[in-house]
């Protein structure tokens, strides 16, 4: 039986609260990605920038530190996009997207890939990285032009230095078994996880929230969600949301900082739209034909207010909506610090 109803409100605090955009927190970088489910990361630069919104003091090495060290991991994995994720949740992300991933690569490509050629591909691929990791162009040697259709048959990550903030060309890959270490999960145990971090990170949500962030289809959650002992909750249209036991649900009216956002940040995608971050007349102004990798942005009262850029050393940002004098002041104090973080 759900619970109760969550206003608009209620569900826009949760999200912040729990995507740490209520107030910086001192976290190590493992355990901050952990909390956030993990950071998209088509450009490299987008997770060190959302650590900076949320993580007391970061320094722009300590996430290069981080990935050179293997406690931070980046590769393909939810939504076949790149993320930045801990150590600890690259296997049960990866498995638990697995089988959905092979069957949806199936399907779109056309004509329809062979699976016993993907393998033979995966193998040689395999073995041409048992001496250490190999650049883009080494690959293509191997396995041709089409050597990333192996995809799910071989699951890769990125190897800094390349794909971090001072080198952004991820073009170096290792399998995840040389760098990450062996597989060690099963499917229900991954599948598991992965809910309990969506919710963690994004709850209360919906079973199709669950699954369009994950990339898997929501028939597909159901032996995840029958085993995990949930709470249940209603928005307004009635909708039933899922979230943890004893997970944060701040005060609706609990004051939300000036916040700035990278590109493509999950709290303005589609799965977390009942929280109301990014207001519906915004969004064709953050995502368009004309700005598929969207825009950087900054929140003012918990909603997207406006965007960014950077550019010589300056943060320049405009405004949707009409600023205070006080507010305006904020976010110019916060452009300045994130500025300091560009330099």
């Amino acid at each position: 039986m759900a619970e109760r109803t969550l206003t608009p409100r209620e569900l826009n605090r949760a999200l912040l609260a729990r995507q740490l955009l209520l107030e910086r927190v001192r976290l190590p970088i493992p355990r901050a990605l952990e909390r956030l489910g993990g950071i998209q990361d088509q450009y490299a630069p987008n997770a060190y920038i959302r650590l900076w919104s949320c993580v007391e003091g970061l320094r722009r090495d300590d996430l290069t530190r981080a990935l050179e060290r293997r406690s931070a991991i980046q590769a393909t994995l939810l939504r076949g996009t790149i993320h930045v994720v801990s150590r600890r949740d690259y296997w049960p992300f990866a498995v638990a997207i697995r089988a959905s991933q092979r069957d949806w690569w199936l399907r779109v490509h056309k004509p329809r890939p062979n699976e016993r050629e993907l393998a033979r591909h995966a193998k040689k691929l395999r073995t041409l990285m048992a001496d250490g990791p190999r650049k883009h162009e080494e690959l293509v040697e191997v396995a041709g032009r089409g050597w990333a259709m192996v995809g799910p048959w071989l699951e890769l990550v990125r190897v800094p230095p390349s794909g971090t903030w001072e080198t952004r060309r991820a073009n170096v890959f290792q399998t995840a078994e040389g760098w990450v270490g062996p597989e060690d999960v099963s499917e229900d145990a991954a599948l598991d996880q992965l809910v309990r971090r969506y919710l963690a990170a994004f709850g209360p949500a919906s079973r199709d929230d669950i699954a369009q962030w994950a990339g898997l289809r929501s028939r597909d959650l159901a032996p995840a969600l029958a085993r995990l002992s949930l709470r249940r909750f209603r928005d307004e249209a009635g909708r039933e949301l899922l979230d943890l036991p004893r997970a944060p649900l701040p005060d609706p009216e609990t004051p939300a900082p000036v916040r700035f956002l990278p590109t493509w940040d999950a709290v303005l995608l589609a799965h977390a739209r009942r929280a109301g971050v990014l207001p519906e007349e915004f969004r064709p102004r953050i995502f368009s034909t004309k700005t598929p990798q969207s825009i950087g942005t900054f929140l003012v009262d918990g909603a997207v207010a406006g965007t960014w850029g950077y550019d010589g050393g300056h943060v320049s940002w405009e405004t949707f909506v009409r600023l205070d004098r006080a507010t305006a002041r904020e976010v110019a104090d916060e452009a300045e610090r994130l500025a300091a973080f560009h330099a």
